[in-house]
């Protein structure tokens, strides 16, 4: 009787496993929508941030390109479509989160934030977009 609990556990078990890893993915994509209107709203921060790197040319194209990444971004990886483009758009905004941090003054909260954040987009650079995204119907509809 308690192996029949068991088996049935695991089999439950074994056909969720996806819905963390959604959850994950989905607030991910949230974090870097909210991060991209922040960057709008907030245009001052962006030129803090580059203040450690001194007279910057690309100013603008940076801070345009941070905001649409992340807004256009986060938007395909909440619905899991083109996630793995989605992710390697962020990757040089997130590597240059990290950096700006030992280039400038060292921020530990805003290191922590980058870093995790770094850490679960190469995880769906690999992993992919999971089985309840766009990505996955698409592929299911061939």
């Amino acid at each position: 009787m308690e192996t029949v609990k068991i088996k049935n556990l695991n089999k439950w078990a074994n056909s969720h496993t996806s819905y963390p890893i959604d959850i994950l993915r989905i607030a991910l994509g949230v974090f870097l929508f909210l991060k991209g209107v922040s960057f709008i709203k907030d245009s001052h921060r962006l030129i803090d941030l580059l203040s450690p790197l001194g007279n910057f040319d690309g100013g603008m194209f940076v801070y345009h390109y941070v905001a649409a990444a992340h807004i256009m971004g986060g938007v395909m990886i909440v619905f899991g479509l083109l996630t793995r483009w989605a992710i390697w758009a962020q990757l040089p905004i997130l590597i240059g989160a990290v950096l700006i941090n030992f280039i400038g003054t060292l921020v530990v909260s805003n290191l922590i934030v980058s870093v995790i954040t770094l850490i679960v987009c190469i995880f769906f650079l690999i992993y992919g977009s999971g089985k309840h995204s766009a990505d996955y119907y698409f592929k299911m509809e061939k």
